[in-house]
């Protein structure tokens, strides 16, 4: 019978008409990976024995769960399941000696429903990641560069939105001067770069932005029995703002690529991270975007990190990604129109040729839970295509029950360090200090001038009367200096907290009345 051993995962083998049984080589597990197919070709399944397979192997692993489907990692698959049958008649045709067991899960959510609170701050993110959040214009994505450099000359730190939203009232009320000094700052680019903001935080994206950041050292645990740690990041309602969860993940991957020590080739990965729906990435990306992945696919693998795009077909991928792609599991292609066979053979291409049978047709003609694989060999080689049928999972298939899912969760080494927000001095306090300051000049300048108006009114008095008085203004430009920061506020932060902000900054300034 064929067990899992400690240089390889076993994928899956064959019986009659399939080929050798298939291993990915630890050694190249940081060699990147592609799992590709049409929807209920089994997908899923294959990300979820890779998955096992690596933290069997000491590797810890993040994955996104767009469906609910993966949580089931963390219970024991079961003897009692419906599928069980199946999966012990397709374990004895491969030769499988399966096993079914649980396996060590960290649950993460971007809302904090599902797992432990997910943040990164404004800074970290940067401007590329954001204006591609955003949906910003090539004019927009440069003011917003302005705000970002501002913010580091003017030590104004951006760890909220709420610290953006207030710089970008800073430049917009300053954009002249601004403007002479990094180049053209629209008003009108401002406030298209806050309804932005506007539809972020509304769609639940407000709470990704904060401290504490992720600390990443968190996402590459093991057991002290040796097993790497699953984090997996429920994106069931994630999805529902494909934007963010596309950004999200590339910001992590960006993350770990800066923060990582080179390693060479380690003798297996020190993290392995799977990009559900990977197609989200790629869509409608500007060439920039496309550019700063390419790099981190081409040299995250030296830093021990392998990368596995998951998506329905390889076309999602751009071919300069798709060529890294050392490791293939590829399920079904459907092929019913001219585009779909045209697909279907560039997907072909990329397989090394098997003498045996044609590659596009057995792409076409694989069924549920069998794939076309080619896992890489010794030196690194392409492996020749085979028609492999996938080893069932050895733990739960399908999603578990919210109770198992809160008792994972209240034993997890994570337990209470990211539930409380924290809120330190940042962009939002220090203009609103400024602002402050601003409306204290404002009323002691004031009190000046009327001082200096009596004292006037006083000298012109003949015994007989004042002389004649001058009319008083309505406002004085102290006044407005004073106040126009604040009065920014009110127009432009249309969100609860903003309108608290300005409540609190009117108040210190007209509080004394």
């Amino acid at each position: 019978m064929v067990t899992d051993q400690q240089d390889s995962i076993f994928v899956g083998g064959g019986g009659e008409g399939y080929g050798a049984p298939q291993r990915l080589l630890l050694k190249y597990g940081n060699r990147h990976g592609l799992i590709a197919g049409a929807t209920g070709t089994g997908k899923t399944v294959t990300l979820q024995i890779l998955a096992e397979g690596f933290s069997a192997a000491g590797v810890p692993v993040f994955l996104s769960d767009v469906k609910g489907d993966l949580s089931g990692i963390a219970a024991s698959g079961s003897a009692s399941h419906k599928l069980h049958e199946a999966f012990s008649k397709r374990a004895e045709t491969i030769g499988l000696d399966l096993q079914y067991r649980a396996f060590p899960v960290i649950f993460w959510d971007l809302f904090g429903e599902k797992g432990h609170p997910v943040r990164a701050t404004v800074e970290e993110m940067g401007p590329l990641l954001l204006s591609r959040l955003l949906d910003l214009s090539e004019a927009q994505e440069g003011v917003l560069n302005v705000a970002f450099r501002l913010s580091d000359e003017e030590g104004l730190a951006l760890l909220d939105l709420k610290d953006l939203q207030a710089l970008l009232t800073f430049v917009a009320e300053n954009a002249a001067a601004i403007s002479a000094r990094y180049g053209l700052v629209s008003r009108e680019s401002v406030g298209a770069i806050q309804r932005r903001l506007l539809v972020l935080e509304n769609q639940g994206g407000a709470g990704l932005f904060g401290e504490p950041a992720l600390d990443l050292a968190d996402l590459m645990t093991v057991t002290p029995e040796g097993l790497g740690r699953i984090s997996i990041l429920a994106a069931d309602r994630l999805m529902n703002s494909p934007r963010l969860y596309a950004t999200f993940l590339l910001w992590l991957l960006s993350e770990l690529f800066e923060a990582l020590p080179e390693v060479g080739d380690p003798d297996r990965p020190k993290l392995v991270f799977f990009f559900d729906e990977a197609h989200l990435l790629f869509d409608d990306a500007p060439k920039a975007l496309i550019s700063k992945v390419e790099q981190v696919a081409r040299l995250i693998r030296s830093k021990g990190v392998g990368v596995y795009f998951v998506t329905q077909n390889p076309a999602d991928v751009p071919d300069t990604i798709l060529g890294q792609l050392g490791n293939r599991v590829q399920h079904a292609l459907r092929a019913f129109t001219a585009k779909d066979q045209k697909d279907l053979a560039k997907a072909a291409e990329t397989y090394r040729p098997n003498p045996r049978f044609r590659i596009d047709e057995a792409i076409r003609d694989v069924g549920t839970g069998e794939a076309v694989t080619s896992l890489l060999e010794a030196k690194g080689v392409p492996g020749m295509a085979e028609r492999t049928l996938v080893r069932p999972p050895s733990s739960q298939l399908g999603p578990i029950d919210p109770g198992i899912r809160a008792a994972v969760m209240a034993g997890s080494p994570v337990r209470g360090k990211y539930d409380q927000v924290l809120d330190r001095e940042s962009a939002w306090e220090k203009l609103r200090a400024r602002a402050d300051a601003a409306a204290r000049a404002a009323e002691a300048e004031a009190a000046r001038t009327a001082e200096a108006r009596e004292f006037e009114r006083a000298r012109r008095y003949d015994g007989k009367g004042y002389g004649e008085a001058k009319p008083r203004s309505r406002s004085s430009r102290s006044d407005s200096v004073g106040t126009a920061f604040a009065k920014s506020f009110a127009r432009q932060l249309g969100t609860r907290s903003g309108q608290a902000l300005v409540r609190g900054i009117l108040g210190s300034i007209f509080g004394k009345r």
